[in-house]
């Protein structure tokens, strides 16, 4: 059977936590998701942010536990795309999917957000072979070289100091003059000596003929470029929300962020949406898990109502 009380499209901390208040309210419940478990949080190497782990937990442990939790309250986890979504006149969802057609009494959109590129020459091409955009993923094959990370926030630094536990040098290419990441990492990451900076300065072009051998530096002060030789460019950039399937279905701010109230409703009766893929999203793990919450708690509540509407029998 593919109809479903509750179908939660993405499978991040938001996702999942929407799956395990969902199912534990015995409701028929599943995930879509269609890249890993646990979504960006599952790429994070320490978390240590997330309550009840004074010690710092490993991200993608971190998230098998959360999916763990949901299936165990017997929340179905099914990895493919959703490639549509549409509201039906009769009231409901329906979803088109990799697989098939699913049916919705609610949903729940916790899709997330991608990341952004630098869109020059060379990155597609080189992406797997150089130019990475999750430096837990990839640091440990560029292991005593020379690598540069993109950015200048939160993820840039962060990532940038984990980089270093594996490479000889990290030079972070930043477009503007100052720093927007926290004082915290701005404070290790100064103090990091395999960690130089390079300021007013982006990134035209990366090189290479099978991998990452240099970037094409422009200084956007005085135009200079210059061929900057490196086995690596890690990008960190920020985010651009997934929230395709909502266009034309709900309202959306100029980033394209779902426009939802305190309990994670649209302007949908039935959909909600939660996490990064929401209107001033925090973009934290515990944030996107409480968001999740209070979406699935509004979805049983808007069931119910439904169902106290019913006509009696």
């Amino acid at each position: 059977m593919n109809n479903y009380d509750i179908v939660i499209v993405g499978g991040g901390g938001a996702g999942l936590t929407a799956a395990i208040y969902a199912a534990r309210a015995r409701r028929k419940t599943v995930v879509f998701e269609h890249k890993v478990t646990g979504g960006q949080i599952a790429t994070t190497d320490i978390v240590e942010n997330f309550p009840g782990f004074p010690q710092g937990v490993n991200g993608f442990d971190l998230a098998q536990l959360f999916a763990q939790q949901a299936v165990k309250f017997g929340a179905e986890m099914r990895y493919e795309g959703v490639t549509s979504l549409t509201a039906r006149p009769d009231g409901g969802f329906r979803l088109e999917t990799s697989s098939g057609e699913v049916t919705a009494r609610a949903v729940i959109v916790t899709a997330g957000a991608e990341y952004n590129k630098l869109g020059v020459p060379g990155e597609e091409r080189l992406t797997g072979k150089g130019v990475s955009y999750c430096a837990t993923c990839d640091a440990a094959f560029f292991a005593n070289q020379d690598v540069i990370v993109v950015g200048g926030g939160d993820a840039a630094l962060d990532e940038g100091l984990f980089v270093t536990r594996y490479v000889r040098s990290v030079t972070i290419v930043h477009r503007r003059d100052q720093l927007r990441a926290s004082a915290v990492l701005r404070e290790r990451a100064f103090a990091n000596p395999k960690i130089s900076f390079i300021w007013d300065t982006v990134v035209e072009a990366i090189e290479g003929a099978d991998a990452v051998e240099a970037a094409l530096l422009r200084n956007v002060k005085t135009g200079e470029t210059r061929r900057f030789p490196t086995s690596a460019v890690f990008v960190f950039i920020g985010q651009t929300p997934s929230s395709h399937l909502l266009q034309g279905l709900v309202d959306l701010d100029a980033g394209g962020h779902a426009l939802v109230d305190l309990e994670m409703k649209t302007s949908v009766q039935g959909l909600f949406v939660a996490g990064d893929v929401r209107t001033q999203a925090a973009r934290q793990l515990v944030s996107a898990a409480g968001d999740g919450a209070t979406a699935a708690i509004s979805a049983e509540r808007y069931l119910n109502s439904l169902e106290h509407a019913q006509p009696a029998k």
